[in-house]
């Protein structure tokens, strides 16, 4: 049985499941999940992702790993950690880029947490010189050392749940089946004692993410307990507002997300005024969350990309366009956002004009 006909199965037996169950089911179920058997990345898959635009990016990831690993006082041995590294590119770069600070790399015990196999090959491969071990959650990663922690592009892939401002009141959309029996979308009386967090027009969805907030509240807990800082990087909203962002792509283009289940990518905005306040009712410390362009431009990345530009002049076009991708107010600069979290007393990198 397909995916589709076991989850058109399911809600026949057991009734419409939620948005956050259909990601959940739509991305890892063990036998067709999007992640878990076809992960397509790179101009040739699905979708892009900042590292694979530019190394500028992940070199920039990199540093900002080695000034805070310096301001924390230089431990040794300390946590690198990647969440969700995708294929490795920014793992590698962050790596060469570390070798110019002293003792960085030689401190670091190299964690990647993936659950996806065909991601977890792609990862051996590329950075087998980097000896790097696996874990399926950050529960996982040894604790007792402080850490540093690296997420792009994670937060958007965790499920959410949405909620419709019906005329008769809060509903909880969900998938069920229409008519002729295909999957569709429709409308169930919310929870219970359901509170919302933003007050919307009647038909607007507002969206709720356990699951971003879950991960929020384990990273601080960790850095909390073990000191250190986590990075986290992701298209999403900077200040609570509703709306829909449920989408899934195919091949660089939105499809419906209820057609073949399992065969797109599946993604939403990250919430990170809620993420935050999560991280920080957890113990841990937060920055502002700032756009991707600032951030990057804060790092230092167009002197970056200059220098790249002087030493391969054929190339000067192509590292404009990077740059522009990464950075600029139409593209990737401001839609990606960036939120900080950290152990008490420590400053991090990039945030501090903000």
């Amino acid at each position: 049985m397909s995916l589709e006909q076991r989850l058109k199965a399911r809600i026949l037996e057991d009734g419409p499941i939620s948005i956050a169950d259909y990601m959940t089911a739509c991305l890892h179920d063990p036998a067709d999940g999007y992640y878990a058997v076809r992960p397509r990345l790179g101009e040739a898959g699905d979708f892009v992702t900042a590292p694979m635009v530019s190394q500028m990016f992940g070199e920039l990831i990199g540093l900002w790993a080695a000034e805070v690993w310096t301001r924390m006082g230089a431990p040794a041995p300390f946590r690198l950690v990647e969440i969700g590294p995708g294929d490795g590119t920014l793992m590698q770069d962050l790596l060469r880029a570390g070798r110019v600070v002293p003792g960085f790399l030689a401190a670091a015990d190299l964690w990647l947490v993936e659950t996806s196999g065909p991601l977890r090959a792609a990862q051996d491969q590329r950075l087998a010189h980097a000896r790097p071990r696996w874990a399926a959650h950050l529960d996982a990663v040894p604790d007792g050392a402080p850490l540093i922690v690296v997420a792009n592009e994670l937060l958007d892939c965790l499920p959410v749940r949405q909620f419709v401002h019906a005329p008769a009141g809060w509903a909880e959309r969900r998938v069920g089946l229409d008519p002729s029996g295909e999957l569709a979308f429709g409308l169930s009386p919310a929870p219970r004692g359901f509170e919302p967090p933003m007050d919307a027009p009647e038909g607007v969805v507002v969206e709720i993410s356990p699951a971003q907030e879950a991960f929020a509240d384990a990273l601080a807990r960790r850095i909390a307990a073990d000191s250190g800082a986590a990075l986290l990087v992701d298209y999403g909203r900077d200040r609570p507002e509703p709306g829909d962002t449920l989408q899934a792509l195919s091949r660089h283009q939105k499809v419906d997300p209820l057609r073949t289940p399992g065969q797109a990518d599946l993604t939403v905005h990250a919430d990170f005024p809620a993420v935050a306040a999560a991280a920080r009712a957890a113990g841990a410390g937060t920055t502002r969350t700032v756009t991707q362009g600032d951030f990057l431009r804060a790092l230092g990345i167009e002197v970056r990309a200059a220098a790249l530009a002087r030493g391969q002049p054929e190339r000067a076009a192509v590292i404009a366009r990077q740059l522009a991708r990464l950075t600029g107010e139409d593209q990737m600069g401001r839609l990606f956002k960036v939120l900080g979290v950290h152990s008490a007393g420590l400053i991090l990198p990039g945030f501090e004009a903000s």
